[in-house]
């Protein structure tokens, strides 16, 4: 589902857990709310409480994920397959040709969930995360052109 503001404390939390280098909350919510480019959904447990969360900036006619995570205690139970899906589900309701992201080179379970949905490995950031120097790989899902009605 789209992120509410009242799930804003609950993504901090699982960015701060998730990312060696996190957003703070000020980019979160000034991303959140100044950038029109973006869109954040969230993953609900049966309590209705974030499990996972997933951004992604709409450029042009192409989607660029910034943030795919899940609170350690869910994950493998399906709350990043489900972010997945409605990035790609928003993707083609916005009529995007695609999907791209960076994903750290040791990153094996991320890499493996974007195969999955079909990304593709197309490139190679050298020394892309400043906190150690590692590479990202850079991963697309093409989408197919929209249909159009010719009548």
């Amino acid at each position: 589902m789209p992120m509410q503001p009242r799930h804003v404390d609950a993504v901090c939390e699982i960015e701060n857990d998730s990312f060696s280098v996190p957003w703070s909350r000020e980019s979160i919510v000034g991303d959140y709310v100044n950038n029109a480019r973006s869109a954040y959904f969230v993953a609900l447990d049966e309590e209705d409480l974030v499990v996972g969360y997933a951004s992604v900036w709409h450029v042009v006619n192409e989607g660029h994920i910034i943030n795919v995570a899940v609170d350690r205690r869910h994950r493998r139970r399906g709350a990043g397959s489900l972010l997945i899906e409605r990035l790609v589900s928003f993707a083609a309701e916005k009529e995007m040709i695609g999907l791209t992201l960076e994903v750290r080179v040791g990153n094996r379970e991320a890499m493996g969930l974007y195969h999955k949905y079909g990304f593709a490995v197309e490139g190679l950031r050298k020394n892309y995360y400043s906190d150690t120097g590692e590479d990202a790989v850079i991963m697309w899902k093409r989408l197919p052109a929209p249909q159009t009605n010719q009548g």
